[in-house]
Order: structure tokens, then C-alpha cells, then sequence
């Protein structure tokens, strides 16, 4: 299938599916707001990046770890001249590097030919040897390889918590293109509403003028009101098809982008899922801690792998002292044939004079410690602060809600005793347009501190930096 055509084949899926699954309607579909948030997490490619930063953290493990296998080696060498075999050289070895810095060593050595070195004459059968090799300075508490795998082990802890804190922010970028989408449909159906009681009115005043019951001039003023909600409402709609495009970034389904189909609209009870779907529910000021943030938890692992390094350059600072000892033995298969005086060893002592590179690394170190302490010790303060604040925000958009809600309905109130009282030739068309601009105004009002509230809360869900195990 042509990659256009299966993209317009899963959006037409995307639409069915939010019909069939969640009211069966075919005319206006509902997306829900946990739904779409769990195709989200699922489909969206930032989402699916996150994934990697694991995969990231165990395949460096895996490579660090890869400093720990054993080896064999072999090294083969012939020379032959004008008929004479000057050596024919075989050396093999097999190292098993170990946790504690020491390394075993086996390793079989056979060389013949008729121009070699007496030190490296050999019994015919060839040489054994068995031994170890450490470091008694430089490399004894601390080496490369182990500081590489406990860097690794931090580091795939950290992508743990990486890996939250990005699924998180795309969720939150998610849920304020929602809450804006709702709030422009909010809006574009109050335009609708008030459109056709305009309209409504506007027929009505016109067959009164007709009969000769008030004045023909009348007639204009209620168009001019039906031309003013017309503008709005196109103006709305114009704003809504903006936020669905918007709300359509975050929608894909098997690696394509799926747009938003004109017939799906937004939950209006949303408010009785929001807390539930980002799990903020049940979580109270006081049971907030920062030990469990994703983003302190990323910066201590951070700071974890940063001690392990300052370590390693403070380890540097020692002479390198190196020293190996081998048994050798032409039948390895008799424990008895190993002896002490029988033997290739040897040790080598290495420091340099001022140690200015090394005594510059261990600065680095630190400074590079330091510098994520105080950026731990920030964010500290910072998320603390920030969800202080936003609790309390709520606790007050709970109140401005209340409020404007007791204030639509008294302008609900007052338009309605207007219209009665137009009924009795007691008011006049202006009031009543005045009056229903006056809610109209107070309905916008209260889709806006709703839309404030939701963003919040998404903002709260952020500052937790939350990972729905739900979605």
C-alpha cells in the first residue's frame, strides 16, 4: 500500500476506533482525554525516543562489562630463507581480568629454528607458563575498567529517570495542546449557541415589524447583533481549526501522523478524569519528597558516576607499580611441576616528575563534581518552590471557578428577565444585546480560568514529573 494511502487508511482507523470504542456514535465522536493521551505515550516518536535512552544505558553497561572478558591471544610467526627455517614462533595466551585489578594469565610459548636467541631456546614440546599480573599503586583500588563499569551502572540508573522525565514532558505538551483544544471548542459552540438565539430573535423582531408592533428599525439592530455572533463564531472556528492542528502534532499511529477528523470534538466533563489520568489524585502537599524525583534522582546518579571519576584521576596521582610472576612448567598437567624457582617474572615503576596532567584531571574532576552538586542543590530548591506554589495556584482556581460560575448565572438571570420584560414593551432590544454580550463575556471568562485551572494541573504533573503507568 502506497505510504499517502495507508496514512488516510489509519486516520479513517483512528476515527472508527474512537467511535466504536468509547459512545458508538457516527456523527459527533468524543475523544477522550486518557485515550488520547495513552496513543500518545504509545505512537508518539518522542515517546518511543524516550524508550531508547534504557536500551542507551544497558548497551553501555554491556560494553563496560565487555572489560572483564577473557581473552585469548595468538601470535604466529615463520621465517625460512634459502632453505633455512630461521624461527618458526608460536606464542598463545589466555588473560582473565578480574574485579580486584588482577589478572591470570596461562599461556604456552614454542619456538625452534636454527637462528634464534639463546634466551629463547625452549624445550621441544614448548613452554607453559601460569601466572598473575596487579598494580601495587596506580590502578590497585581503582582502574580504568572498573571506574568504567560503575560509571555504566550509574549511568543506566539515570537513563531510567531520563527516560521518565522526557515521556513526561511530551505528555505535558500533550495535555496543553488538549486543554486549549477545549477550550477554543468551548468557545466556538457558546458563538454557536448565542448565534441562533440571535437568529431567533432577529425572526421574531422581524414579524413584529411587519404587524406593526414596534418600530421597523428594530429589525436592524438585531441583525447587526446576528452579523456580531456570525464574526465571533467564524472567528472561533477559525481558532479551533488551529488548536485541532495543533492537538494533531502529538496524534500518530504506526509511524505516521494522523490528523484530527472535523467530527471528532473534546470532552466537556474532562475535569472528572484530569486528576486520575496524569495520577495526581490523592497526592496532598505533605506527600510530597524530592528523593523521588526523576530529576534528583538523575542528578544524584549523575553525581555518582562524577565521585567514581575523581576518584579514578586522584588514583593517578600514584607511580605506576606493576608486577607479574609466572610458574613455568613443561608438563602443566602435574600440579608438582610447579616451583617457586622456576619462574619469569618482573616489575615496572613508572612516575612522572611534576604531574601536572594528572593534578590537572583531578582539578577538572572536582570542578565538574562541584558544578553538578550545585546544579542538584537548584533544583532542589527550585521544584520544591515550584510545587508549593502551584498547590496553592489550585486552591485558588477552585475559588475563581465557584466565582465565576455564580457569575454566569446571574447574568443568565438578568438576560432572561430582560427578554421577559422586552415581552411587555418594558426594555428594549439594546438592553438585551447588552445583556447577552455581558454573559457572553462571563461565559468566555469561565472557559478561560477552567482552561487556567487545567493547565495547573498539567503544570503540577509536570513538576511531579509524573510517568502514568496507566496509559
Amino acid at each position: 500500500m502506497h505510504k499517502k494511502s495507508r496514512a488516510y487508511f489509519l486516520v479513517a482507523f483512528f476515527s472508527v476506533w474512537i467511535t466504536t470504542g468509547i459512545y458508538g456514535q457516527q456523527d459527533t465522536v468524543i475523544l477522550k482525554f486518557k485515550e488520547y493521551l495513552g496513543y500518545v505515550k504509545k505512537y508518539h516518536p518522542v515517546a518511543k525516543q524516550a524508550q531508547l535512552t534504557i536500551s542507551i544505558g544497558q548497551a553501555n553497561l554491556m560494553k563496560a562489562r565487555g572489560g572483564f572478558d577473557p581473552k585469548i591471544e595468538v601470535d604466529y610467526s615463520r621465517k625460512e630463507f634459502k632453505g633455512d627455517e630461521y624461527w618458526d614462533r608460536l606464542n598463545a595466551t589466555f588473560k582473565v581480568p578480574t574485579w580486584f585489578g588482577v589478572e591470570l594469565k596461562g599461556n604456552f610459548e614454542q619456538i625452534e629454528g636454527d637462528f634464534i636467541n639463546r634466551d629463547e631456546t625452549l624445550p621441544n614440546d614448548g613452554l607453559y607458563s601460569l601466572g598473575v599480573a596487579f598494580s601495587l599503586a596506580d590502578g590497585f583500588w581503582i582502574n580504568e575498567r572498573m571506574a568504567t563499569l560503575r560509571k555504566a551502572k550509574f549511568f543506566r540508573e539515570q537513563s531510567k529517570a531520563d527516560q521518565d522525565l522526557l515521556v513526561n514532558e511530551i505528555l505535558y505538551k500533550a495535555s496543553l495542546a488538549y486543554f486549549d483544544w477545549l477550550r477554543a471548542y468551548q468557545d466556538a459552540e457558546i458563538f454557536k449557541d448565542f448565534l441562533q438565539n440571535a437568529e431567533t430573535r432577529f425572526q421574531g423582531i422581524k414579524k413584529s415589524a411587519l404587524a406593526g408592533d414596534i418600530a421597523v428599525i428594530d429589525t436592524v439592530e438585531a441583525k447587526i447583533a446576528v452579523q456580531n455572533r456570525a464574526l465571533s463564531l467564524e472567528q472561533a472556528r477559525v481558532k479551533l481549526m488551529k488548536r485541532s492542528l495543533e492537538l494533531s502534532n502529538f496524534l500518530w499511529l504506526n509511524d505516521l501522523p494522523v490528523e484530527l477528523q472535523p467530527n471528532v470534538v473534546p470532552d466537556n466533563e474532562v475535569e472528572n478524569d484530569i486528576d486520575e489520568t496524569l495520577e495526581i489524585m490523592g497526592r496532598p502537599l505533605d506527600s510530597f519528597t524530592l528523593e523521588n524525583h526523576p530529576k534528583i534522582q538523575s542528578l544524584e546518579f549523575k553525581i555518582d558516576g562524577l565521585v567514581v571519576d575523581k576518584r579514578l584521576k586522584a588514583n593517578k596521582l600514584l607511580p605506576t607499580l606493576d608486577v607479574e610472576y609466572n610458574f613455568l612448567t613443561e608438563t602443566p598437567g602435574t600440579i608438582s611441576s610447579l616451583e617457586t624457582n622456576e619462574f619469569k617474572g618482573g616489575v615496572v615503576f613508572r612516575v612522572p616528575i611534576f604531574l601536572r596532567k594528572e593534578r590537572g584531571d583531578l582539578k577538572l574532576a572536582k570542578f565538574k563534581l562541584r558544578d553538578a552538586e550545585f546544579e542538584r542543590d537548584n533544583a532542589l530548591v527550585e521544584i520544591q518552590n515550584k510545587v508549593i506554589a502551584i498547590y496553592r495556584e489550585l486552591d485558588s482556581y477552585t475559588t475563581q471557578n465557584l466565582l465565576i460560575a455564580n457569575i454566569v448565572r446571574d447574568y443568565s438571570t438578568l438576560l432572561s428577565a430582560e427578554e421577559r420584560k422586552f415581552s411587555f414593551g418594558e426594555s428594549s432590544l439594546f438592553l438585551i444585546n447588552s445583556r447577552e454580550s455581558s454573559l457572553i463575556d462571563a461565559y468566555l471568562k469561565q472557559n478561560e480560568v477552567q482552561n487556567k485551572f487545567f493547565l495547573t494541573k498539567a503544570m503540577l504533573f509536570k513538576s511531579l514529573a509524573i510517568n502514568p503507568i496507566d496509559l
